[in-house]
């Protein structure tokens, strides 16, 4: 199969579908790689360390779709990579379709087939191929969250670990799962005083016994969660349904109780966000201000660290390019009913149950 990289165009993500590492497995099982020329060098990646791979170096991005079977992309496609689409392809990306309803019905007229690693799942129903994404971007809310809290950044001027004799910060976060165990991993480590909610009794037990006395935990309540907004000097949204919109849990009358110079940081916004003043930024313009509360809801997130999130990345979906690139991809989705979860789109119609719920579109099984 003739496997394509183009360069990642949304902006400031430095990100690449496939290291160096990755073209030599699949040059090695016999496939063509075509890269669009400095795909790579966002992460220091040269041109050359992808032809020592076995790669090819295309002129464009119009190069690489036109020699290509299969695409293989960090990022959503832009509208100008959607216009490139055939129905031959295969694309296999992030898609996050439930937040971008002109995304969904550009694929669709594509007539490609459009795989989302966000909706590949695993034997224990994980989804496998967002979690390292998942990882980078609970880690770096806390992160995020500590810088604009510094009063230069328009924030409320508070440390989060505080001092000996001054308290520390509280930081709420919405959500126990991956991205939340993470976000909390974080701002333990730097002693902020945390709170995870969740709607699963189940996994705030386990958050209890893995965390013991350095977390609370409580339901997620929609009572809980104004109280928490309302005093919490950080919010971290960390919540997911699978190919669907994030919920709105925390509303605007629930925004105007919270102190001047908090911050809300959305890690949903993929989806959609889960706060009701959630609009989706830019590394370039990364927050905004509304009711004196600062949001952050960068929509790349793990971007800003693309070296780290692309080696994670690859460790995940590279078994998944090979299968696919080996089989093809109805065969590859036919042998393994998890890499068929992450079909969203083919032949025009919309594959994924969620995602046609939340676009109000047609859905129709594979």
């Amino acid at each position: 199969m003739r496997v394509g990289i183009p360069k990642e165009i949304k902006n400031h993500e430095y990100r690449v579908g496939l290291t160096p590492s990755a073209v030599a497995e699949l040059t090695a099982a016999g496939h063509e790689v075509v890269m669009e020329t400095g795909a790579g060098t966002g992460i220091d990646f040269t041109d050359e360390d992808y032809t020592a791979a076995g790669a090819t170096v295309a002129r464009d991005a119009a190069e690489v779709f036109g020699r290509s079977d299969m695409i293989v992309k960090v990022k959503e496609p832009q509208p100008d990579e959607i216009a490139r689409l055939e129905p031959r392809h295969t694309l296999f990306t992030y898609l996050h379709l439930a937040a971008d309803k002109p995304q969904a019905e550009g694929l669709m007229k594509s007539g490609a087939t459009c795989i989302a690693y966000e909706t590949v799942t695993s034997r224990r129903g994980a989804l496998p191929l967002l979690l390292p994404m998942s990882e980078v971007a609970g880690r770096m809310s806390v992160q995020v969250g500590a810088h604009y809290l510094e009063k230069g950044q328009g924030g409320r001027g508070v440390l989060l670990g505080g001092v000996p004799g001054v308290a520390p910060a509280r930081v709420a976060i919405l959500g126990g799962g991956v991205s939340g165990l993470n976000a909390a991993q974080m701002a333990v480590g730097l002693r902020a005083d945390v709170t995870i909610y969740d709607i699963s009794n189940e996994r705030l037990a386990e958050l209890d016994t893995y965390f013991g006395n350095q977390i609370k935990t409580a339901y997620a309540s929609r009572a809980a969660i104004a109280a928490a907004v309302s005093r919490a000097h950080l919010v971290i949204g960390a919540v997911l349904v699978p190919g669907a919109a994030a919920p709105k849990l925390v509303t605007r009358d629930m925004l105007r109780t919270m102190k001047r110079g908090s911050v809300l940081v959305d890690i949903a916004i993929d989806q959609g966000g889960c706060f009701e003043t959630s609009h989706a930024t830019t590394h370039e313009d990364p927050v905004f201000e509304v009711d004196g509360v600062i949001h952050y809801c960068v929509a790349n997130m793990p971007g800003a660290v693309a070296r780290t999130s692309t080696f994670a990345l690859n460790n995940a979906t590279l078994p998944f390019v090979l299968r696919l690139a080996n089989m093809g991809a109805a065969d590859a989705m036919e042998a393994d009913e998890h890499l068929a979860n992450g079909l969203n789109v083919s032949g025009g119609k919309i594959r994924h149950p969620a995602v046609a719920e939340a676009l109000d579109l047609p859905y129709e099984a594979a």
